[in-house]
């Protein structure tokens, strides 16, 4: 049995490595641009320690050594930020010394952004905490929210994206999509006061524009028409743009690179919109119906449009 065994194994591990040669493209062997999926998550958490100081990490942080904890997160940060980007890099430039010369200066920007990225973030919660009244505190929405996790590390990852960083960004947003069940583009555009509610099932595609005020729920896509064009459509305008203080409910789907959502428009729940709404304008699904069956209603009740408004706005 165990010469069988061996003899088993000895075949199927040149069967294999034969498939290896054939399928190329999913295979990295000797590559000098492996990046290190554990160190991103690491960078992620470092950046979050950054950005929310005193939310996250061990230390426990006093006003005078507040420096000090800041200086050793952005020495880490930088060490291990540039050689994933070097990494990242030298998938598309085979010269490695001017790998690290992009990406030492790609690392020194991102990071000068923190402080802006911080006042965005600031309002994020903001608007979290003004739009929901089931949260006690901003504290509660920074350590348990996953919106304001996802909104994190796409506004991180969105940074990466616009300075040219390929794979890491992407590597980022879907960790957060795996955390929180929401899936942010890094290249979608998204202003200050934006506000996901619950969040689970959330996408945003890569070339949506989002202003500022904006507040989704659960369940939204705002997506392509068709992406049946694959790499051809690269570069071009899919998905819609959503001008500010829009609100949009749960299940909705708004499609279309050419799709312009207005400003102060609310979308009702589970509407499917592929052409443009215009400013002020209140979106609902036509002649909805709630049937009640039991011995104490025996009857149909139609939907209050009126009625639904009230309560939503």
């Amino acid at each position: 049995m165990d010469n069988y065994d061996s003899y088993s194994i000895h075949k199927l591990t040149e069967a294999i490595l034969a498939n290896y040669e054939e399928e190329k493209l999913i295979i990295k062997i000797e590559s000098r641009d492996q990046i290190n999926s554990g160190v991103i998550r690491e960078i992620m958490e470092n950046l979050r320690s950054l950005i929310y100081p005193g939310f996250f990490g061990q230390k426990r942080l006093k006003r005078d050594s507040i420096e000090y904890f800041v200086g050793e997160l952005l020495e880490n940060l930088t060490y291990h930020l540039n050689k994933q980007i070097t990494r990242a890099v030298l998938n598309d430039q085979n010269d490695e010394s001017s790998a690290e010369r992009a990406a030492s200066r790609i690392t020194s920007v991102f990071l000068s952004q923190v402080p802006a990225l911080r006042g965005l973030l600031a309002a994020d919660v903001e608007a979290s905490h003004e739009g929901d009244p089931a949260a006690f505190s901003t504290d509660e929405i920074i350590w348990s929210y996953p919106g304001i996790y996802a909104i994190t590390i796409y506004r991180l990852a969105h940074e990466l994206y616009k300075l040219g960083v390929p794979r890491i960004p992407r590597m980022m947003t879907e960790f957060a999509h795996s955390h929180t069940g929401i899936d942010i583009n890094p290249g979608a555009t998204i202003g200050h006061h934006f506000f996901i509610d619950h969040g689970t099932g959330i996408v945003i595609g890569e070339t949506t524009v989002i202003g500022n005020f904006v507040k989704i729920y659960q369940g939204v896509t705002l997506g392509a028409m068709s992406t049946r064009g694959g790499q051809a459509l690269k570069g071009v305008k899919r998905h819609p743009t959503i001008e500010d203080h829009v609100t949009i409910y749960s299940g909705a789907s708004i499609l279309g690179g050419a799709t312009v959502i207005g400003e102060g428009v609310v979308i009702g729940s589970n509407a499917f919109i592929t052409k443009s709404v215009p400013e002020k304008t209140r979106v609902s699904v036509k002649d909805p119906e709630l049937q009640f069956k039991g011995d104490s209603a025996k009857r149909s009740v139609e939907f209050n449009q009126d009625e639904f408004w009230d309560y939503m706005i």
